[in-house]
């Protein structure tokens, strides 16, 4: 056990991680040359596309180290503010990390959120500045601010190119020397932590776990702490670019586990596993259960396909833990799921998987975050979906969740961000500068002001340069009102949003407006118009495509044609009370990207 190191790697979003896990893998020969291509780790098409990390990847290497055999496991994680729950379960099964600065950014906000959840943990920090052969590097300068930030020397700091792979050598032997061995008891009852979980159409669910005390090997009967399930242990193995089985997996050491689960519902991500015959007393604490910040509902595209979305994402919960689903209806769309999500980012990620993966097409309505609704009753209703609302006679007040944004960029950037900020209802708690010409804001913010485009408004008006972070402080109240749109005098359930009072009026007009492009012409006149209760606040009409009926009329009285109008009108009109309106998936995701 003394020569286990376990460790991951955490770092801004574009820094370089699964770059410097390349260079890893190649010192320490994991990979044959032939294997190697860039961005091994991120072996989802999705994340080469994105160039960003979605899933947390854990991959085994050996390494020599003065003639000793050293097993260092090593989890990459994602940098999005949105994956943030990947980093925390990776850092739950570490007893230390590398730390990467950008050379040419220097530290962003998701590096000090993500240090300071390694720093709760009481992970080992290793400080290293990547990127150093860029010409826009800024080796002094970044490094004075990371030593600022874990109070060390420029001599702790590894100066590194991940590309080039200078400098990445040394960075090996101190994990070895600076990381401490996992401290476990072999002889104590299994206990081991799941971190993580994928699902294999052939053998089930492959769980990945760490084992804190005792031992699992071939053959052992077992059982989940939280689910009180028990099983036969089928294969344990270590992980490496593939499965590699193993007769036994013991104390500190992270693998998999096959015992042929082919329930996807039986696996929680953050249990425990023991043995039957001699089980642990207590599960291990390691990591809160994820809340979802952002709410849409998901549709399928047929009607008859809901059982079908059911199954897929009942699979596609176990490789992504913080996605959450209920079963719900919709007027216009049929059944579907409330699902959750951590953002607007991870939303798209997750449709753009489900179609992927799973070839499964759905329909997202728009997203919006959870309310809690205090009624005239004294009740506390929790509210993800405006069409859950209660009448407005009955509402008391609301409270809506708010968050702690904490955003870092140029001084130059600093009039455009705070006017951001403020148009979307952000109060200013304090700002300090960190350098010279950089500058930390920490807001406290109304969620549902961020869920939408905030983060590409900010990318936009700094250049690119502001990094952001969140997370949640509470409950406020708050004048909300529910927006409803009316197509034809029916209301789509779909576009309904939850707004704040002041912004309702501009939001109804925009979005009618926006609507009157989308749909397509009909054979009759169709209003679109938003109310805020039995209040009309804005209306477009869809004009309706016309025959000339009277084109077989030449010459005659007028009447002759006022008669053939008259007869039309009458038919537009009887078709109108039973036409229907068929709003197109581009509507729903235009009413996103409102502003633009």
């Amino acid at each position: 056990m003394s020569n286990i190191r376990n460790f991951c790697i955490i770092a801004h979003i574009d820094h370089g991680k699964s770059t410097l896990a390349d260079r890893l893998l190649e010192l320490t020969q994991t990979l044959s040359a032939r294997d190697m291509e860039n961005q091994v780790l991120d072996d989802m098409d999705l994340e080469r596309e994105k160039g960003i990390t979605i899933k947390s990847h854990a991959i085994q290497m050996e390494y020599l180290y003065k003639g000793e055999k050293f097993k260092l496991n090593l989890i990459d994680t994602p940098g999005h503010v949105d994956f943030s729950y990947e980093v925390s379960r990776s850092i739950a099964s570490c007893e230390g990390a590398l730390l990467v600065v950008d050379a040419t950014q220097g530290v962003q906000a998701q590096t000090i959120s993500n240090l300071y959840m390694a720093i709760d943990h009481g992970l080992e920090i290793i400080p290293v500045i990547n990127k150093i052969d860029m010409d826009s590097a800024q080796v002094e300068v970044v490094t004075d601010e990371v030593c600022d930030l874990l109070g060390c020397s420029p001599e702790d700091v590894f100066l590194i190119s991940a590309r080039t792979g200078e400098g990445v050598a040394p960075i090996l032997d101190a994990i070895v020397e600076r990381i401490p061995a996992p401290v476990a008891d072999p002889s104590a009852p299994l206990q081991a932590l799941i971190f993580d979980s994928v699902f294999n159409p052939f053998r089930g669910v492959i769980a990945y776990f760490k084992v804190a005390n005792g031992s699992v090997a071939k053959g052992d009967k077992v059982k989940f702490f939280a689910t009180g399930m028990e099983y036969d242990v089928e294969e344990v193995g270590h992980l490496k670019m593939k499965l590699i089985p193993a007769e036994r997996i013991g104390a500190g050491d992270v693998g998999y586990i096959i015992t042929g689960i082919k329930s996807a519902v039986e696996v929680k991500v953050g249990d425990t596993i023991t043995h039957v015959l001699e089980p642990c007393l207590e599960a291990i604490a390691g990591f809160k259960e994820v809340k979802p910040m952002v709410f849409a509902g998901m549709y399928p595209v047929q009607a008859d396909k809901f059982e079908e979305l059911r199954a897929v994402l009942e699979k596609f919960k176990l490789n992504d833990a913080s996605f959450f689903y209920e079963p719900e209806s919709s007027l216009a769309l049929g059944s579907g799921f409330r699902c959750g999500f951590l953002g607007l980012l991870h939303l798209e990620i997750v449709q753009e998987r489900l179609f992927r993966e799973f070839d499964m097409d759905v329909i997202t309505t728009v997203p919006n975050v959870s309310y809690n609704v205090y009624t005239t009753q004294g009740e506390v209703i929790t509210v993800h979906n405006p069409s859950g609302m209660p009448a407005p006679t009955l509402i008391d007040h609301i409270e809506e969740p708010y968050i702690r944004a904490q955003i870092i960029s140029k001084t130059e950037f600093f009039g455009p961000i705070m006017k951001l900020c403020l148009d979307r209802r952000g109060t200013l708690i304090s700002q300090h500068y960190i350098t010279a010409d950089r500058i930390e804001l920490n807001y406290d913010m109304p969620l549902s002001e961020i869920v939408f485009d905030f983060y590409d408004k900010l990318k936009t008006i700094s250049k690119g340069y502001a990094s952001f972070d969140y997370h949640i402080i509470g409950f406020r109240p708050a004048r909300l009102v529910r927006l409803d749109i009316l197509l034809n005098g029916e209301p789509a359930d779909a576009l309904s949003t939850l707004i704040h009072e002041d912004n309702a009026y501009t939001f109804g007009r925009r979005m009618c407006e926006k609507l009157k492009e989308l749909i397509p012409r009909q054979q009759f006149d169709i209003p679109i118009q938003a109310a805020i209760g039995a209040k009309i606040i804005a209306r477009e009409t869809v004009k309706q495509v016309r025959k000339d009926v009277t084109a077989k009329c030449y010459g005659g009285d007028v009447t002759r044609k006022r008669k053939l109008l008259e007869k039309q009108k009458e038919g537009k009109k009887r078709m109108r009370q039973i036409g229907t309106v068929q709003v197109p998936q581009s509507a729903f995701m235009a009413v996103l990207k409102l502003d633009s």
